[in-house]
């Protein structure tokens, strides 16, 4: 049984079967409303409301079901967590096929892809490039610090609300690339956060993520010097457009409301509080996602 104390595991447990569950959870489908936000965020940016439905799931199916949901699966295949990891409590063990499972869906959706418009399918094929440079060895570039921010903040941060954007055929414009540069650096605020939580664990397998190089202390201050860059490049992309940046400041006052309590408070924190932070830093996000989209829709 893998649904154990959660009725709607239990539920979709008799709904898949119990072989099928663990694959199901292992996709992660609680973070793809968040992933789906970011990257529905370019769209909206692009067109508004005027993206016909049909290319808008198909890229949807695409980029975050297939290529996201691939990729934590195949991270979870390489890591084989016994603890907590983001958007999964409790995890089952890895099932057997799981590496076979997820390079299935990497290379559907490297494929799909290219049923749209072109700069969208080479944003996408590089997202599954990397996917597996990031979680598989030999490169397994998680486990190398610095290398585990960069993906990251290339990946989740800058090119997914561009993917969103190149959904829509559009040209991008100096707005858009500006926005997705801060939510480059975004990221790296976000990141630490993922990762404090989990260092005896990485510790055990012998990763060297950023935290563990460190320090916890020292990475919620990158975290905290990376959130002001990111605001000056929503800030430019703001004055690009010759808007307004009043609501920016519900941003900027979140993350700090997330940031600063932490940088004072960590060393007493537990690992659940250190984990509860990382929830309260993507409440953050949404507020960012939330403020830009007010800034900057057509």
């Amino acid at each position: 049984m893998t649904g154990g104390p959660f009725p709607v595991r239990r539920f979709f447990e008799g709904v898949v079967g119990a072989g099928a569950m663990p694959y199901l959870l292992h996709l992660r489908p609680l973070e793809w409303p968040i992933m789906s936000a970011h990257f529905l965020l370019g769209t909206l940016l692009a067109t508004g409301m005027g993206l016909r439905a049909r290319p808008a799931f198909l890229g949807w199916l695409v980029y975050v079901a297939l290529m996201n949901g691939g990729t934590l699966a195949i991270n979870s295949a390489f890591d084989q967590d016994e603890g907590d990891i983001g958007y999964l409590k409790a995890p089952p063990k890895p099932p057997e096929h799981l590496v076979a499972f997820s390079s299935v869906l990497l290379g559907a959706a490297a494929l799909l892809g290219f049923l749209l418009p072109l700069p969208f399918a080479l944003i996408n094929l590089s997202c599954v490039v990397m996917s597996l440079l990031y979680s598989v060895p030999p490169p397994r570039l998680k486990a190398r610090a610095g290398w585990d921010l960069l993906i990251n903040c290339v990946g989740f941060g800058m090119l997914t609300p561009m993917a969103g954007w190149a959904l829509t055929g559009r040209p991008f414009s100096q707005t858009i690339l500006l926005a997705c540069i801060g939510f480059a650096f975004l990221f790296a605020t976000l990141y630490p956060m993922t990762q404090i939580y989990q260092v005896a664990e990485d510790s055990r397998r012998g990763d060297r993520t950023l935290v563990i190089q460190v320090g916890v202390g020292r990475s919620l201050i990158l975290a905290l010097l990376a959130v002001l860059v990111a605001h000056g490049f929503f800030l430019a992309a703001i004055r690009a457009m010759g808007r307004t940046p009043v609501f920016l400041l519900p941003s900027m006052l979140a993350w700090l409301a997330v940031l600063l309590p932490w940088l004072k408070n960590w060393r007493n924190w537990t690992d659940h509080q250190h984990e509860t932070g990382m929830y309260w830093g993507l409440g953050a996000w949404a507020v960012t996602d939330l403020s830009l989209l007010a800034l900057l829709w057509p």
